[in-house]
């Protein structure tokens, strides 16, 4: 568990030093202070760190440099570059700042101190933030812990967290917080009209199944939905074992709903939550589907298979079909759908779409206010045609290779005629450098954002 420490005197103060502003700062401290950080040329640049002894050797004060205007615009989560590198201790936030700002640092800092250690033990770090006065602490860390939990899931190999396993993770989730779960698994999804779910995970050894979870019984109905592809070799058409190498994280958008479902639970939210994760492998053996097959999905509609490597819309299109069968008051869609995405706008954005004004506006908002990039992208109707194959009603993969990210949301949105409000996001769920409060490995995308803005997007 991601935690503060408690208030107590053995606190070591923290300064958080803008660097225009250093040089008078440093003015009206004591002189052994004054001269410490001209020992160690303390200017205030971006992470430097001066750590002050106190007459016992050990550290009284330290000061941590936040950069210039130009470099602190550039970076989140200052304060976690200096967190790994403090020896054990309880620190506290002694400079003035704004609550906001000092909220994104207090995070940062908790996210810093997480660590994917299921097969090699690794040092944790051992320096503490007390939470700043004035935040919410119990609210921090169930972001936080959310947050962990998506990376966890996304970390995990395909070895340990195949559909079995997720629907584990789940049902596990599910207990924690008293919510109820409902799993449709293998033959029965054909049963029960989930075709494409069952088509994409036939082939595995795991059997698919959809998860089905519900939680709360006031307030409006908000639908998340999660691709839960627990590794995809690509199919029939197979991946290059250069694009194979981090599929699994490709149940991603599954491991982003369950930490944003985590973060709602656990702050209670007044509101009706549901989750539905389709979860499969898309794997290879003689009952793989196969380039040119015609499904038709829950929702009635036929899709050719022009590329059994554009999975992940298959299967959820079934999961959004039965959530607009009784139409939410918000429904979110969160996948790792596509490389075009990653072409458009990086690892570190997360694209989204929306037909909505005021819940892009809203979340723009949301984002900015806790460090979780989003951008908007279009649902660009004129693209319509190219998911029109002709001899069915939508093409899985049209080929040109040109707007790939927004032909797939808009593949995803055919099956969403009756909610009024829907959102689909595009994210990559992997860090791949390491940055302050985020290790190389699975990371959340717009769910912090998400969970900022749902009490003004729903009324709360």
């Amino acid at each position: 568990m991601l935690t503060f420490a408690q208030s107590s005197d053995a606190t070591c103060p923290i300064y958080l030093i803008e660097q225009e502003g250093c040089s008078d700062w440093l003015q009206t401290q004591s002189q052994t202070t004054q001269d410490w950080a001209a020992s160690t040329e303390f200017s205030a640049k971006k992470a430097q760190i001066c750590m002050i002894p106190g007459s016992d050797g050990s550290v009284s004060a330290v000061l941590v440099g936040l950069g210039s205007e130009a470099t602190r615009n550039r970076s989140r989560f200052l304060l976690a570059q200096a967190a790994p590198r403090l020896p054990a201790g309880d620190y506290a936030i002694a400079s003035d700042h704004s609550s906001a700002f000092l909220e994104e640092q207090a995070l940062g800092w908790l996210l810093s101190q997480y660590c994917f250690d299921r097969y090699a033990s690794r040092p944790a770090h051992k320096a503490r933030l007390v939470c700043p006065d004035g935040l919410d602490s119990a609210r921090l860390e169930i972001i936080a812990n959310g947050e962990a939990l998506t990376r966890d899931l996304i970390n995990t190999p395909a070895s340990d967290m195949g559909p079995s396993d997720l629907e584990k993770a789940a049902r596990d989730l599910s207990a924690q917080h008293d919510a109820k779960i409902s799993v449709t698994t293998g033959p029965d999804l054909l049963t029960q009209n989930f075709p494409m779910i069952h088509t994409v995970g036939r082939a595995s050894a795991d059997a698919p199944r959809l998860l089905d979870i519900s939680w709360g019984d006031t307030g409006p109905q908000l639908v998340l939905v999660g691709k839960g592809v627990c590794f995809d070799t690509g199919g029939l058409n197979i991946k290059p074992g250069s694009s194979m190498g981090l599929m699994k994280k490709d149940m991603g958008g599954a491991a982003a709903v369950l930490g944003l479902a985590d973060m709602i639970m656990g702050a209670k939210l007044k509101l009706r939550l549901r989750l539905l994760i389709p979860a499969v492998e898309n794997a290879i053996d003689g009952s793989a589907f196969r380039p040119q097959d015609i499904l038709t999905s829950r929702k009635g509609l036929t899709v050719e298979i022009n590329n059994t490597d554009a999975e992940g819309r298959l299967v959820l299109a079934d999961a959004l079909a039965l959530a607009d069968e009784t139409p939410p008051d918000l429904m979110i869609c969160m996948a790792t759908l596509t490389g075009a995405a990653r072409v458009a706008v990086g690892p570190d954005l997360a694209p989204f779409y929306t037909d909505d004004d005021a819940f892009a506006q809203s979340l723009g908002d949301a984002a900015a206010a806790v460090a979780d990039p989003v951008w908007r992208m279009p649902f660009h109707t004129p693209y319509e045609p190219m998911i029109e194959p002709g001899i069915a009603d939508l093409d899985n993969a049209p080929k040109g290779g040109f707007a790939g990210s927004i032909t797939a949301a808009l593949f995803l949105r055919r099956f969403v005629t009756d909610t009024p409000r829907f959102a689909h996001f595009d994210i990559y769920g992997w860090q791949p450098s390491a940055a302050p409060a985020r290790p190389v490995g699975g990371v959340g995308q717009g769910t912090r954002a998400i969970f900022e803005a749902l009490p003004k997007v729903l009324n709360l």
